[in-house]
């Protein structure tokens, strides 16, 4: 009965944002739910395989139908244009599945996991429906594979007031970083990409460095909430975020950043190209990375800016790989107040090419991304930017810097929690209760302007 509230809940909360593709939610649940439990009975390993590939070209041709097909068709016309043959083609009106990138993850996995050998196909068509469309998560992930999810869902949930509590205040603080953090800095950026042509380079720079805090305390609120009410009817889904702004390198934002996808694609796609080129020492190495990341950026969008955005997250992986420390993690000593001067210039590094590769992500074609770039490295870049370029009030600007720094602060302080607000030992009960009541009052004041989950849009 548990389960199947959650199912309902789940068809409901999707129906709610568009009742069209609930079929085709339902439909591929019925496609997996049966192709994993033919895998697994399955003794011919012919048979078997082609089973796997059945699935695998399901929830590929379903992604690269939905969000790729008039991205290859636009390509296509246009690289023909540019040789001077106007082909008669065109784009189809499609509407894009909000989650597809999410749960079509989950399927594959799933069918990749039986194939393996690795879990045991589910039985129970409530539980394997309930894991694709898993309300907290269906829209933006995290992704959680079949090993952590259906366990929970194929037991009895019981209430526990502990978990609840520490799942308010995860909700809480996701809350706080969406609305006060992420909603406001949309102020800035949104004005300065618009009209980078105008403005001199020191608002690029500044508008460049609140869309990197805009998108991770809007991707990280929203999986701050997930995680919250997932917590608050009894399970524990994956952790997504780990602090990625306190990394020491590239390939330690990536261990830290979208965690479900990192891992996921590092799985299914780096490891078994890393096996496969493994006589080419390091150069297979890059070679699988660079792919890898490749197809990270193109995961999120049928664009351009995308694919050059993981390319080039790929090529920063080879330092890295030429020196031998992939795999080598740098930590920050535990306790530590401050960091060392080598580890903050190295945090302030890793974060300043996260953030100029962001101008990229953010562009609405590569052209533009450049444009963006020679404008922001120009001789302007010394000069003070008026307040009336962002359009909003000067106070509103100390204000929202102000929380950004609040929030920076408390996830150093907190680094290692699992997440900002984990106060659960404070003592002093007054502290955390003020805490709490303050940050409820500035959601209420800045909640009256709400822009959309960004990740909504992958």
């Amino acid at each position: 009965m548990q389960n199947l509230l959650l199912l309902l809940a789940g068809y409901i909360f999707y129906a709610w944002a568009d009742f069209r593709f609930l079929s085709y939610l339902v439909g591929i649940s019925l496609l997996n739910f049966y192709l994993g439990m033919y895998i697994e009975k399955t003794t011919n390993a012919t048979a078997k395989k082609w089973l796997l590939y059945a699935g695998l070209l399901q929830g590929i041709g379903g992604l690269m139908y939905f969000k790729y097909f008039n991205f290859f068709i636009s390509s296509f016309k246009s690289a023909f244009q540019s040789l001077g043959i106007n082909l008669n083609v065109h784009t189809l009106n499609i509407i894009i599945p909000l989650g597809i990138s999410f749960f079509t993850f989950r399927t594959i996995s799933y069918v990749i996991e039986i194939y393996k050998e690795k879990i045991t196909a589910s039985r129970d068509w409530v539980v394997f429906f309930t894991y694709v469309s898993f309300f907290p998560c269906i829209l933006s992930g995290p992704i959680d594979r079949p090993q952590k999810l259906i366990p929970q869902l194929e037991k009895e949930r019981v209430f526990n007031n502990s978990q609840a509590t520490d799942g308010l205040r995860q909700i809480l603080w996701g809350l706080f970083k969406k609305i006060v953090i992420a909603d406001n800095c949309a102020s800035f950026t949104n004005n300065v990409f618009d009209n980078f042509h105008t403005i001199p380079a020191s608002a690029l720079l500044i508008g460049a460095f609140f869309y990197t805090i805009q998108l991770y305390a809007d991707f990280s609120g929203y999986t701050d909430m997930a995680i919250g009410i997932a917590r608050l009817i009894g399970f524990n889904i994956t952790r997504n975020f780990n602090y990625p702004f306190y990394s020491q390198n590239i390939a330690e934002y990536w261990r830290k950043w979208h965690m479900s996808l990192t891992s996921w694609l590092t799985d299914y796609v780096f490891t078994p190209l890393s096996i496969a080129l493994r006589d080419y020492g390091k150069a297979g190495i890059i070679i699988a990375i660079i792919i890898n990341f490749t197809i990270c950026g193109i995961w999120h969008g049928a664009n351009w800016t995308y694919v050059l955005f993981g390319f080039l997250h790929g090529c920063y992986f080879i330092p890295i790989i030429l020196r031998g420390t992939l795999n080598k993690k740098k930590r920050i000593v535990k306790g530590q107040l401050l960091p060392s001067p080598v580890e903050f210039v190295n945090m302030v590094a890793t974060f300043l090419l996260v953030m100029f590769t962001l101008v990229i992500f953010r562009s609405e074609s590569i052209g533009q991304a450049f444009q963006y770039f020679g404008s922001m490295f120009s001789m302007s870049i010394f000069t003070v930017p008026s307040l009336s370029i962002f359009d909003i009030h000067g106070s509103k600007v100390i204000i929202i810097a102000f929380f950004i720094f609040l929030m920076l602060i408390a996830e150093w302080l907190q680094r290692e929690k699992e997440y900002g607000l984990q106060i659960s030992n404070v003592k002093r009960s007054f502290l955390r209760w003020g805490i709490y009541y303050g940050l409820i009052v500035l959601i209420l004041v800045f909640i009256d302007k709400q822009e959309t989950f960004i990740y909504l849009q992958f």
